[in-house]
Protein backbone atom coordinates (compact mmCIF):
# COMPACT_ATOMS: atom_id res chain seq x y z
CA UNK A 1 0.00 0.00 0.00
CA UNK A 2 1.57 3.49 -0.73
CA UNK A 3 1.02 6.84 1.03
CA UNK A 4 -1.64 7.57 -0.80
CA UNK A 5 -3.56 4.92 -0.56
CA UNK A 6 -2.85 4.79 2.85
CA UNK A 7 -3.67 8.12 3.86
CA UNK A 8 -6.93 7.74 1.99
CA UNK A 9 -7.09 4.63 3.65
CA UNK A 10 -7.02 6.63 7.51
CA UNK A 11 -8.81 10.05 6.28
CA UNK A 12 -11.74 7.38 5.71
CA UNK A 13 -11.53 5.68 9.07
CA UNK A 14 -11.14 8.92 10.96
CA UNK A 15 -14.47 9.97 9.14
CA UNK A 16 -15.50 6.75 10.57
CA UNK A 17 -14.12 7.21 14.58
CA UNK A 18 -16.28 10.98 14.12
CA UNK A 19 -19.68 8.84 13.63
CA UNK A 20 -18.81 6.35 16.45
CA UNK A 21 -17.70 9.49 18.82
CA UNK A 22 -21.14 11.08 17.96
CA UNK A 23 -22.62 8.23 18.30
CA UNK A 24 -21.23 7.16 21.66
CA UNK A 25 -21.56 10.42 23.48
CA UNK A 26 -25.07 10.22 24.83
CA UNK A 27 -23.50 6.85 26.92
CA UNK A 28 -20.33 8.21 28.24
CA UNK A 29 -18.47 5.39 28.80
CA UNK A 30 -17.29 3.53 32.50
CA UNK A 31 -13.59 3.79 32.37
CA UNK A 32 -12.75 5.89 35.26
CA UNK A 33 -15.59 5.61 37.58
CA UNK A 34 -18.28 2.80 39.00
CA UNK A 35 -21.29 4.38 36.62
CA UNK A 36 -22.77 1.54 34.36
CA UNK A 37 -23.32 2.57 31.42
CA UNK A 38 -23.34 0.96 27.78
CA UNK A 39 -20.44 0.67 25.86
CA UNK A 40 -20.18 3.90 23.53
CA UNK A 41 -20.41 4.03 20.04
CA UNK A 42 -22.17 2.48 16.94
CA UNK A 43 -21.02 -0.86 15.19
CA UNK A 44 -17.68 -1.20 15.23
CA UNK A 45 -17.79 -3.10 12.34
CA UNK A 46 -19.17 -1.17 10.04
CA UNK A 47 -17.28 2.28 11.14
CA UNK A 48 -14.36 1.33 12.90
CA UNK A 49 -12.17 3.91 14.79
CA UNK A 50 -9.57 5.47 12.88
CA UNK A 51 -5.43 5.86 13.43
CA UNK A 52 -2.21 5.91 12.86
CA UNK A 53 0.39 2.66 12.94
CA UNK A 54 2.35 2.97 15.77
CA UNK A 55 7.25 -3.50 38.33
CA UNK A 56 4.29 -2.27 39.52
CA UNK A 57 3.98 1.10 39.47
CA UNK A 58 5.32 2.85 43.26
CA UNK A 59 2.92 5.75 42.86
CA UNK A 60 2.73 8.83 45.06
CA UNK A 61 0.11 11.86 45.66
CA UNK A 62 -0.65 13.88 42.41
CA UNK A 63 -0.39 17.27 42.43
CA UNK A 64 -4.46 18.76 43.10
CA UNK A 65 -4.86 19.45 39.65
CA UNK A 66 -3.78 15.83 38.43
CA UNK A 67 -5.73 13.36 40.66
CA UNK A 68 -7.00 10.88 38.78
CA UNK A 69 -11.05 10.40 39.66
CA UNK A 70 -10.15 6.89 40.44
CA UNK A 71 -6.72 6.59 41.83
CA UNK A 72 -3.99 6.11 39.38
CA UNK A 73 -1.38 3.61 37.78
CA UNK A 74 -2.15 0.50 36.56
CA UNK A 75 -4.95 -1.53 38.29
CA UNK A 76 -4.34 -4.36 40.24
CA UNK A 77 -4.71 -7.70 38.94
CA UNK A 78 -6.84 -9.24 36.38
CA UNK A 79 -10.36 -9.28 36.34
CA UNK A 80 -11.84 -13.04 36.83
CA UNK A 81 -14.37 -12.34 33.19
CA UNK A 82 -13.63 -9.71 30.60
CA UNK A 83 -16.69 -8.66 28.71
CA UNK A 84 -16.85 -9.13 25.36
CA UNK A 85 -17.81 -5.94 23.74
CA UNK A 86 -19.30 -4.78 20.20
CA UNK A 87 -17.05 -1.06 19.80
CA UNK A 88 -14.52 -0.20 21.50
CA UNK A 89 -14.88 3.10 24.14
CA UNK A 90 -14.26 6.44 22.69
CA UNK A 91 -14.04 8.17 25.90
CA UNK A 92 -14.32 8.76 29.32
CA UNK A 93 -16.86 8.84 32.17
CA UNK A 94 -16.14 10.54 35.62
CA UNK A 95 -16.30 14.21 37.40
CA UNK A 96 -15.20 17.29 36.09
CA UNK A 97 -12.93 18.04 33.21
CA UNK A 98 -10.69 14.79 32.90
CA UNK A 99 -8.97 13.50 29.93
CA UNK A 100 -6.91 10.57 28.97
CA UNK A 101 -3.70 11.38 26.40
CA UNK A 102 -2.39 8.00 25.03
CA UNK A 103 0.36 7.16 23.12
CA UNK A 104 0.41 4.70 20.46
CA UNK A 105 3.53 2.68 18.27
CA UNK A 106 6.49 2.97 21.02
CA UNK A 107 8.37 2.73 22.78
CA UNK A 108 11.00 4.36 20.95
CA UNK A 109 14.51 5.55 22.73
CA UNK A 110 14.40 8.37 20.41
CA UNK A 111 11.21 10.26 21.35
CA UNK A 112 9.79 8.16 24.25
CA UNK A 113 12.08 9.18 27.12
CA UNK A 114 11.22 12.90 26.13
CA UNK A 115 7.72 12.16 26.52
CA UNK A 116 7.33 10.69 29.80
CA UNK A 117 10.22 13.31 31.14
CA UNK A 118 7.50 16.13 30.15
CA UNK A 119 4.87 13.78 31.90
CA UNK A 120 7.06 13.85 34.86
CA UNK A 121 7.44 17.76 34.57
CA UNK A 122 3.64 18.16 35.21
CA UNK A 123 3.04 15.24 37.55
CA UNK A 124 0.78 13.69 34.84
CA UNK A 125 -0.08 10.03 34.11
CA UNK A 126 -0.53 9.01 30.50
CA UNK A 127 -1.35 5.60 28.63
CA UNK A 128 0.92 4.36 26.34
CA UNK A 129 -0.13 1.44 23.52
CA UNK A 130 3.24 -0.03 22.67
CA UNK A 131 4.13 -2.87 19.98
CA UNK A 132 5.86 -6.18 21.43
CA UNK A 133 8.69 -5.53 18.87
CA UNK A 134 9.35 -2.23 20.20
CA UNK A 135 8.82 -2.95 23.77
CA UNK A 136 11.30 -6.07 23.64
CA UNK A 137 13.88 -4.22 22.81
CA UNK A 138 13.13 -0.81 25.03
CA UNK A 139 12.21 -3.30 28.20
CA UNK A 140 13.87 -0.06 30.63
CA UNK A 141 11.40 2.20 29.46
CA UNK A 142 8.12 0.18 30.03
CA UNK A 143 9.67 -0.60 33.92
CA UNK A 144 9.85 3.39 34.02
CA UNK A 145 6.49 3.58 33.08
CA UNK A 146 5.47 1.23 35.40
CA UNK A 147 7.62 3.18 38.78
CA UNK A 148 6.17 6.73 37.47
CA UNK A 149 2.36 5.38 37.32
CA UNK A 150 1.77 4.94 33.80
CA UNK A 151 -0.94 2.77 32.29
CA UNK A 152 0.13 0.76 29.34
CA UNK A 153 -1.91 -1.03 26.86
CA UNK A 154 -1.49 -3.92 24.24
CA UNK A 155 -1.43 -2.92 20.57
CA UNK A 156 -0.07 -6.04 18.73
CA UNK A 157 3.06 -7.50 18.23
CA UNK A 158 4.13 -5.86 14.80
CA UNK A 159 1.22 -3.27 14.01
CA UNK A 160 -0.58 -5.64 11.43
CA UNK A 161 -4.08 -5.02 9.76
CA UNK A 162 -6.04 -7.58 12.43
CA UNK A 163 -8.68 -7.60 10.42
CA UNK A 164 -7.02 -9.23 7.44
CA UNK A 165 -5.69 -11.89 9.61
CA UNK A 166 -6.81 -15.24 11.14
CA UNK A 167 -7.72 -15.62 14.39
CA UNK A 168 -5.17 -17.43 15.49
CA UNK A 169 -2.50 -15.01 14.46
CA UNK A 170 -4.32 -12.22 16.14
CA UNK A 171 -4.22 -14.14 19.66
CA UNK A 172 -0.43 -14.77 18.51
CA UNK A 173 -0.21 -10.88 17.60
CA UNK A 174 -1.75 -9.87 20.66
CA UNK A 175 -0.61 -13.07 23.29
CA UNK A 176 3.04 -12.24 22.32
CA UNK A 177 2.78 -8.51 23.36
CA UNK A 178 0.94 -9.13 26.44
CA UNK A 179 3.57 -11.64 27.62
CA UNK A 180 6.61 -9.01 26.84
CA UNK A 181 4.66 -6.64 28.90
CA UNK A 182 3.73 -8.38 31.58
CA UNK A 183 7.77 -9.52 31.82
CA UNK A 184 9.04 -6.12 31.44
CA UNK A 185 5.95 -3.55 33.42
CA UNK A 186 5.07 -6.21 36.01
CA UNK A 187 1.50 -7.12 34.93
CA UNK A 188 -0.42 -8.16 31.77
CA UNK A 189 -2.22 -5.23 30.07
CA UNK A 190 -5.94 -4.50 30.84
CA UNK A 191 -6.13 -2.60 27.64
CA UNK A 192 -6.20 -2.91 24.15
CA UNK A 193 -6.25 -0.82 20.91
CA UNK A 194 -6.04 -2.37 17.12
CA UNK A 195 -3.70 -0.93 14.78
CA UNK A 196 -5.47 1.83 12.61
CA UNK A 197 -8.82 1.32 14.36
CA UNK A 198 -9.66 -1.44 12.55
CA UNK A 199 -11.97 -3.88 15.03
CA UNK A 200 -14.36 -6.92 14.16
CA UNK A 201 -15.27 -9.56 16.09
CA UNK A 202 -12.02 -11.93 16.12
CA UNK A 203 -10.52 -8.66 17.89
CA UNK A 204 -13.12 -7.78 20.41
CA UNK A 205 -13.32 -11.78 21.48
CA UNK A 206 -9.75 -12.64 21.62
CA UNK A 207 -9.13 -9.55 23.69
CA UNK A 208 -11.65 -10.07 26.42
CA UNK A 209 -10.47 -13.92 26.24
CA UNK A 210 -6.99 -12.25 27.32
CA UNK A 211 -8.70 -9.94 30.09
CA UNK A 212 -8.08 -6.68 27.96
CA UNK A 213 -10.75 -3.81 27.42
CA UNK A 214 -10.70 -1.95 23.74
CA UNK A 215 -10.01 1.57 23.53
CA UNK A 216 -10.47 3.95 20.86
CA UNK A 217 -9.89 7.74 21.47
CA UNK A 218 -11.94 10.98 20.95
CA UNK A 219 -9.54 13.27 19.79
CA UNK A 220 -7.41 12.35 16.95
CA UNK A 221 -4.29 14.93 16.47
CA UNK A 222 -3.39 13.04 13.42
CA UNK A 223 0.60 13.34 14.34
CA UNK A 224 1.56 11.06 11.87
CA UNK A 225 1.20 13.10 9.00
CA UNK A 226 3.70 14.92 10.51
CA UNK A 227 1.64 18.18 10.27
CA UNK A 228 3.84 20.68 12.44
CA UNK A 229 3.66 21.15 16.14
CA UNK A 230 1.27 24.05 16.01
CA UNK A 231 -1.28 22.09 14.08
CA UNK A 232 -1.19 19.21 16.11
CA UNK A 233 -0.84 21.70 19.56
CA UNK A 234 -4.44 23.40 18.21
CA UNK A 235 -6.16 20.02 17.37
CA UNK A 236 -5.51 18.60 21.22
CA UNK A 237 -6.91 22.44 22.48
CA UNK A 238 -9.74 22.74 20.20
CA UNK A 239 -10.83 18.89 20.89
CA UNK A 240 -10.29 19.57 24.93
CA UNK A 241 -13.64 17.98 26.97
CA UNK A 242 -14.34 16.19 29.67
CA UNK A 243 -14.30 12.85 28.93
CA UNK A 244 -11.84 13.19 26.17
CA UNK A 245 -9.23 10.30 25.14
CA UNK A 246 -6.85 11.83 23.23
CA UNK A 247 -4.68 9.52 20.29
CA UNK A 248 -1.24 10.83 18.95
CA UNK A 249 2.37 9.14 19.02
CA UNK A 250 5.49 8.35 20.47
CA UNK A 251 6.72 6.29 17.69
CA UNK A 252 6.61 4.66 13.89
CA UNK A 253 8.15 7.59 12.51
CA UNK A 254 9.39 11.02 13.62
CA UNK A 255 7.87 12.03 16.29
CA UNK A 256 9.94 15.15 17.10
CA UNK A 257 6.58 17.61 16.06
CA UNK A 258 4.79 15.46 19.23
CA UNK A 259 7.14 16.15 21.42
CA UNK A 260 7.39 19.65 21.01
CA UNK A 261 3.35 19.72 20.43
CA UNK A 262 2.96 17.75 24.03
CA UNK A 263 5.27 20.31 25.49
CA UNK A 264 2.80 23.17 24.71
CA UNK A 265 -0.60 21.78 24.93
CA UNK A 266 0.10 20.14 28.16
CA UNK A 267 0.75 23.07 30.57
CA UNK A 268 -2.44 24.77 28.28
CA UNK A 269 -4.51 21.69 29.47
CA UNK A 270 -3.67 22.03 33.07
CA UNK A 271 -4.08 25.71 33.17
CA UNK A 272 -7.16 25.77 31.82
CA UNK A 273 -8.32 23.47 34.33
CA UNK A 274 -8.27 19.96 32.96
CA UNK A 275 -7.27 16.88 35.06
CA UNK A 276 -5.28 14.60 32.99
CA UNK A 277 -5.97 10.65 34.25
CA UNK A 278 -5.30 7.33 33.31
CA UNK A 279 -8.25 5.17 33.20
CA UNK A 280 -8.91 2.54 36.55
CA UNK A 281 -10.74 -0.59 35.44
CA UNK A 282 -13.22 -1.62 38.16
CA UNK A 283 -12.66 -5.13 38.69
CA UNK A 284 -15.26 -7.61 39.76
Amino acid sequence: MNKDQLLSRRRALSAGAAVLAAAGAAGAVQLLTGDQGPPAGSSAESAPAAGARAHRAAGKPSAYRLQPIAGYGPARGTPARTLVRHEPFLRMSGRGRSMVLTFDDGPDPRYTPDILRVLETHDVRAMFFVCGEMAADNKDMLRRMSDEGHVVGNHTWSHPLLTRLSRSAIRSQMERTSEVIDEAYGERPGWFRAPYGAWNRATFQIGAELGMEPLAWTVDTLDWTEPGARTIERRVVRGAAPGVVVLAHDAGGDRSQSVKALRDYLPRLLDSGYHITVPRRQLG
